[in-house]
């Protein structure tokens, strides 16, 4: 029997490296891409739309439990199936048209929404409905938030791709500004079913927005042809490049550890302060506009590397278990921001590392990856840190979820600077 050799992969992006910030004009470049900036309108609105279901679906399970436990059951109902399926996802979206595949996941998202919008408007919602909507959505999300991470290349292509990494998350944020704002208003005038409602038509303006983008001015990529072993592929060039091994796995500690602020959050607005459901989205708020702060600084980046990546990680890390020290709720506030604006200088770098580090051609499954690592590890750590929650209290959970990781990465850190001094690497070039 002959065996194929596979062909060879087109050429790693070069990582930007620039000599100085560059001038804020060009903070929204990206933007001037006509199909990018349709799409980034559309997620604008979607993002602002999933943060309003995101935490209608927490308060509304702890409103039909009166358990914090339940909210971080369904964190691993909803990121479970991208721990499980996550690699096969990316094989999809580098085997078929990015655009196809969020046509499909997005009808599938206003679907779901649109069924959990009627039965709590009904009033005859139970656990189980928001379980279920919870497990569809992560079903959804396996092939979605890879095909998401590559079309961005795909709308701009490799110069203009850190900058619309750092609006992306911008929008995500801003969206997070407004979507949690707007779900405390509708959770205390309305109920639930409304967030749930403007999801869905969110989701199909999103798919509107797919259908009109230009097919003649995307950046085309290779589509990955059949055969056997491509998972494993995916897995070994991972293993095999630092700047992507190293920023996975430290994602991996945060995302178990820290990366459960919906459960955390909700037990300080229940049990803490007693402020209720429209705490509970003002804390959420709050972490967005440091977030959003954070990705607006992270387009002046001059460039990407693995020491970064490890210092944004430690200093993320250090202010969410600090906050939890916070005695008053204004200083708890002041503390979320921070928080938050830790969070998205971390992820925009890691998330620009591990792409400009990738082929074209399996970059889906990179990013796949990426995400069953930032998804997944929140489906091991929401139940985790819910118990914690439940029994030692929220204090205890925020100071442990961000005292966990600065020990983990802080030695991580020292192994990769000790290996950078050794003849036989540096850290720098990741």
């Amino acid at each position: 029997m002959v065996t194929t050799a596979a062909p060879p992969s087109p050429p790693t992006e070069p990582i930007a490296v620039l000599s100085s910030s560059p001038p804020w004009r060009q903070t929204f470049v990206s933007l001037g891409v006509r199909n990018y900036r349709l799409f980034a309108s559309a997620n604008l609105i979607a993002m602002s739309a999933v943060w309003m279901q995101r935490i209608a679906q927490d308060w509304l399970a702890l409103e039909l439990t009166g358990s914090t436990a339940a909210v971080g059951a369904m964190s691993a109902l909803q990121f479970g199936p991208m721990l499980l399926f996550g690699l096969l996802g990316g094989l999809i979206v580098d085997r078929y048209r990015t655009r196809t595949l969020l046509v499909i996941t997005q009808s599938l998202s206003f679907l779901t929404s649109a069924v959990l919008a009627v039965v709590v408007l009904l009033g005859v919602a139970q656990i189980w409905h928001v379980f279920a909507a919870a497990l569809v959505l992560g079903f959804v999300t396996v092939v979605d938030n890879p095909a998401r991470q590559v079309f961005t290349g795909q709308l701009v292509g490799p110069r203009l791709l850190p900058n619309a990494i750092s609006l992306n998350s911008s929008g995500f944020q801003l969206g997070g500004i407004i979507g949690p704002a707007a779900s405390a208003v509708l959770l205390v005038s309305v109920g639930a079913g409304w967030s749930f409602a403007i999801n869905a038509l969110a989701c199909a303006s999103t798919v509107v927005a797919l259908t009109r983008l230009r097919s003649s001015e995307m950046h085309p990529v290779p589509r990955a042809p059949r055969r056997r072993g491509q998972l494993i592929e995916g897995l070994r060039y991972a293993a095999a490049k630092p700047a992507i091994l190293w920023t996975i796995v430290i994602m991996g500690v945060l995302a178990v550890f820290s990366q459960n602020l919906p459960v955390l959050l909700a037990g300080f607005a229940d049990h803490v302060f007693g402020t209720g459901a429209g705490g509970y989205g003002a804390f959420n708020t709050l972490v967005a506009v440091g977030a959003l702060t954070g990705a607006i600084l992270s387009t002046r980046r001059r460039t990407v590397r693995l020491r970064t990546v490890v210092l944004c990680a430690l200093g993320y890390a250090a202010a969410q278990s600090l906050t939890a020290l916070l005695p008053t709720e204004t200083a708890f506030g002041a503390g979320l921001v921070v928080t938050g604006l830790g969070w998205l200088l971390f992820i925009t770098c890691a998330n620009t590392l591990v792409q400009m580090s990738s082929n074209a051609a399996i970059r889906g499954r990179v990013m796949a990856l990426y995400v069953l690592v930032l998804l997944g590890g929140q489906a091991l750590g929401g139940p985790i840190m819910g118990q914690v929650v439940e029994n030692v209290g929220a204090r205890a959970g925020m100071l442990l979820s961000g005292a966990v990781p600065v020990v983990v990465i802080g030695v991580i850190g020292l192994v990769l600077a000790r290996r950078s001094r050794s003849p036989r690497g540096r850290i720098a070039g990741g």
